[in-house]
């Protein structure tokens, strides 16, 4: 089946893989390519957002140390998308909004079984890939499932400025924790987090030691800690567990090095009898309605706020993703295509 009038699009290709791990402009490329045509239950979608994520930054190389698959050289890239169907079918008809995983290119011809239909429900279309998409599932599932979060709980988030930590501490809030803390990157992102996000304290790490801001921040200890970072945050966090604390281990962004913490800190989670779990977030789709319901909710009552960072145009996508690296965004990094 022809894609119709829609024959060729643009796309991100990873030109070459980084040497040193660090990605820069030079290792992408956006491409002419071709639109492939329809077959079987596909549809044909244009793209009109597409999410950035730090994950993203493991799928450079060719470690297999991530959940995913890596990225290959001289193809485009992908992730999270949302658009609209311009050649649909009898499963997706023309004019349907859907999510799906081929995002850094302007069109995408999408299996129908790998399209999630989305009924905007009165929210803005890009909070579906932020709040009330994987941003804000692996936020809610996180802490339901991996921390087992209970009313009255002391929680500390780490990148709680970021996607998934400015979701997490306000969740936590929203389901009956008692103290929320966080920590970020600079002075404005960490006045951020109580000014407008609602955490009791911001946390600046790079102008104080995590251990001791969070002690002083929680004095007598936290019972639940959602990690974005490892390293320092995750030593700081195991020293303020109390007895029988959790952690939820959603992600290790920190890049560890030469002073990366010993491993022996862990003795903290024998001493304490402390509980970490990691997650990933698609083994908890029976938790999907309930989580879109609540969310629902809470931004039609004003309750949440859904901070998103938005680039316009396709050839902006590569540094939207070297800004998120660098700490340059507020909640959700995404680009708008359409």
């Amino acid at each position: 089946m022809s894609s119709g009038v829609i024959t060729t699009t643009r796309a991100v290709f990873l030109k070459e893989r980084p040497a040193d791990g660090e990605p820069r402009p030079e290792h992408f490329e956006v491409r002419e390519t071709a639109v492939p045509e329809i077959s079987g239950d596909q549809v044909l979608v244009q793209n009109l957002f597409m999410s950035v994520d730090p994950s993203m930054r493991g799928r450079l190389g060719t470690s297999e140390m991530h959940y995913t698959t890596n990225f290959q050289v001289d193809a485009p890239l992908d992730g999270s998308a949302l658009g609209v169907v311009v050649a649909g079918n009898s499963l997706i008809p023309n004019g349907s909004y859907v999510r799906h995983r081929l995002g850094w290119r302007e069109h995408a011809v999408v299996d129908a079984s790998a399209a999630a239909v989305i009924e905007p429900r009165g929210v803005e279309l890009h909070h579906w890939l932020g709040a009330l998409g994987q941003t804000g599932f692996t936020a809610y599932a996180g802490l339901v499932r991996a921390g087992e979060l209970r009313p009255g709980d002391d929680v500390f988030v780490s990148a709680a400025a970021g996607a998934v930590g400015s979701t997490a501490g306000q969740f936590a809030r929203l389901m009956g924790a008692r103290t929320v803390i966080g920590s970020a990157g600079g002075p404005a992102k960490a006045t951020r987090l109580t000014e407008d996000l609602g955490f009791d304290a911001g946390i600046d790490y790079r102008r104080e030691p995590v251990g001791s801001a969070l002690g002083a921040a929680a004095p007598d200890g936290i019972d639940l800690y959602f990690d974005n970072v490892g390293g320092d945050h995750l030593v700081a966090a195991l020293s303020s567990l109390k007895v029988g604390g959790r952690v939820a281990l959603c992600g290790m962004i920190s890049n560890g090095g030469p002073d990366r913490p010993a491993i022996d800190v862990l003795m903290n989670a024998i001493l304490k009898r402390i509980t970490l779990r990691g997650f990933i977030v698609r083994d908890h789709e029976d938790l999907r309605a309930e989580f879109e319901d609540r969310v629902v909710g809470w931004l039609a009552a004003g309750e949440l706020v859904a901070e998103s960072t938005i680039y316009a145009g396709l050839d902006n996508a590569v540094g939207a993703f070297l800004s998120m690296l660098g700490g340059g965004n507020v909640g959700k990094m995404l680009v708008s295509l359409g």
